[in-house]
């Protein structure tokens, strides 16, 4: 599998948009988005050309216009990021995550309930 690469919060919000629907060209990446940021077109566009550089986007020229979509799924770049601040933060260990949730965020019954049924599930399977 091919490495998943580093995406900044900026360039996720113009994944988010891809991942939401593709392909799209610049111009309907900045209006999906305008709601959430300010962002002028010319923004946009830098951010997707970071993307593709990256080859997290891919592009198809239709016409005159390019269209882009995600060259790797949400999931894919979900798993790298979160295995990433598993590895960075503690020692890439689940338990200690939580456990640091746990005493310095009051986690809510419903969390705890979701943390018991994944706990189970996983007990299941071996």
């Amino acid at each position: 599998m091919k490495p998943i690469p580093q995406i900044s919060e900026a360039e996720s919000v113009v994944m988010e948009a891809l991942w939401a629907h593709s392909p799209r060209s610049a111009e309907e990446v900045a209006a999906a988005i305008g709601e959430e940021r300010a962002w002028q077109e010319s923004t946009v566009k830098t951010l997707l050309n970071r993307l593709l550089r990256k080859n997290a986007v891919k592009v198809l020229k239709d016409g005159r216009r390019y269209l882009y979509s995600a060259a790797i799924t949400r999931e894919q770049w979900l798993h790298s990021e979160s295995k990433g601040f598993l590895d960075r933060l503690f020692d890439g260990r689940v338990a200690p995550l939580v456990a640091h949730f746990s005493r310095h965020r009051k986690l809510s019954k419903t969390d705890l309930e979701e943390l018991k049924r994944l706990i189970g599930e996983l007990d299941d399977s071996k």
